[in-house]
């Protein structure tokens, strides 16, 4: 969806809550309200976003900008109200913060303070008011929160509340409560939570929160999930960058006549990137661009063909030879060990190398877990191969008039002898090993600075090298036992 400009500003007011959150290190909430001003004139919404996180610090709102052309004065008149105190504070602090005000000196007004009592807590409301329609607001927030949840951020519950005039006057409805990084606070690792995040995120189809699409998915099972973290050491003059990236390949089945057809998104053949930075969604930037697109697909069998950026700012990569009823869909999210709020503000471009190694180990780890997954496009060549040379080597075996041989066949190829009449069989046996050994060479090149010896190279396949190299397999058997 389109991103306005008010909605951009919101966007950021939220991100800077879920900082003040998370630096926290306790249990918060983020909370946002939506409040129509009653007899306003053009009518008003009023926005409140409110956190129980660290107090917040003026510099991280006297950094928002807001030039005339990007918001509207019939829209928003520029002006947040701030109300803010930390723990260790014995008043709470009001302010005004003019975002549209050039001159410095004027852009903030204080206001009175409240003394707290003696009373310990923190927490920050921000709160402006818009033109916007409620149901256009709505609809805004809902998006970004859809996005924000596949974080599954570690003690912080998320709501939105919207005020609705009734019969017996105005009541609030809670359209979301999540509490997903509540209820997942056990100490797993923000890669786990991230892959469990988009997950959660495909199965619903990004689009509902409260169920999964049940025309496509039945459960996790059918989902090929892999992830992978690149990171720079973390140092007295760095604050450790770190990239995580999450990679899923959808697979269903081709319905039949009489079943309900699958989801559109389901079997699309372009992937929308979820991109974060310091735990928010936002746009990619080009270094991070960059490094998702230097990957040589053609590797794990896939051809990128065209890669676009929207008009938000999101990756939208399109797959030329994705086998129908499968889609693909990556998240990345880069992030510091260290940082500040203020920091986080300040987004860092410099990704390229470490998105790339993220989304490579990601994609290593799904060709590891799944059998046939992302085979090159060589390997998939050779593997079209192997049902004539074992339906050969069936022959050459069966043909035989040597009982003990024959035996002997069997017991390489785990079989027991009476199957030997069963061409059938002993023929898909040895398929599968044929394909296994393939699938084994093909993962053991993406390992290698060299080219690995190719299964059905004649020069190669008996030389000394090949065979110290592939003798014992993954599985146990050598390719000797063929």
């Amino acid at each position: 969806m389109e991103v306005s400009n008010t909605q951009s500003l919101y966007q950021n007011l939220i991100s800077s809550a879920i900082q003040r959150c998370r630096i926290a290190e306790d249990l918060c909430r983020l909370t946002v309200v939506l409040k129509r001003i009653p007899d306003s004139d053009p009518p008003l919404v009023r926005i409140s976003f409110s956190d129980t996180g660290i107090g917040s610090c003026l510099e991280e709102f006297q950094n928002l900008k807001c030039p005339r052309n990007s918001v509207s004065d019939d829209n928003f008149d520029g002006v947040l109200s701030v109300t803010t105190t930390s723990t260790c504070d014995c008043k709470i602090f009001h302010y005004h913060i003019n975002l549209k005000e050039t001159v410095a000196a004027r852009k903030l007004t204080r206001l009175p303070s409240t003394p707290k009592n003696g009373a310990k807590f923190s927490g920050t409301e921000v709160s402006l008011s818009t033109c916007e329609s409620i149901e256009e607001l709505i609809e805004g927030i809902t998006h970004f929160f859809q996005k924000m949840l596949i974080l599954k951020i570690p003690k912080v519950a998320v709501e939105l509340v919207v005020e609705r005039a009734n019969g017996h006057g105005s009541g609030y409805e809670n359209l979301l409560l999540a509490d997903e990084g509540i209820l997942l606070s056990l100490p797993i690792s923000n890669v786990e939570r991230l892959t469990s995040g988009l997950e959660d995120y495909v199965l619903k189809h990004g689009n509902m929160f409260d169920q999964q699409c049940s025309s496509c998915f039945l459960s996790r099972e059918h989902l090929k999930v892999g992830n992978g973290v690149g990171c720079r050491t973390e140092s007295a003059r760095s604050t450790g960058q770190v990239v995580e990236a999450v990679i899923i390949i959808s697979e269903l089945p081709e319905p039949s006549s009489d079943s309900s057809p699958s989801c559109f998104r389901a079997c699309s053949a372009r992937t929308e990137v979820l991109y974060f930075q310091e735990f928010s969604p936002c746009s990619i930037p080009q270094s991070s661009l960059d490094g998702l697109t230097s990957i040589d697909w053609k590797s794990y069998g896939l051809d990128l063909g065209t890669n676009v950026l929207d008009s938000n700012g999101c990756a939208i990569l399109e797959w030329e030879n994705l086998p129908p009823y499968t889609h693909i869909d990556i998240v990345i999210h880069c992030y510091h060990k260290k940082v500040t709020i203020i920091q986080a503000q300040q987004k860092t471009k410099g990704y390229k190398h470490l998105v790339k190694k993220a989304i490579k180990v990601a994609l290593d780890g799904l060709k590891q877990r799944y059998k046939g997954t992302l085979l090159s496009a060589h390997a998939v060549k050779i593997c079209s191969y192997a049902p004539d040379l074992a339906r050969t080597i069936t022959g050459l075996i069966l043909s035989s008039n040597d009982r003990e041989f024959q035996k002997e066949c069997c017991s390489l190829l785990g079989l027991q002898p009476n199957v030997i009449e069963e061409e059938k069989k002993v023929e898909d046996c040895i398929k599968e090993k044929i394909i296994a050994i393939i699938e084994i060479n093909d993962k053991k090149q993406q390992r290698r600075t060299e080219f690995a010896p190719l299964l059905f190279d004649g020069e190669n396949i008996h030389g000394p090298e090949f065979l110290d190299e592939y003798h014992e397999g993954e599985d146990g058997y050598s390719i000797l036992d063929l």
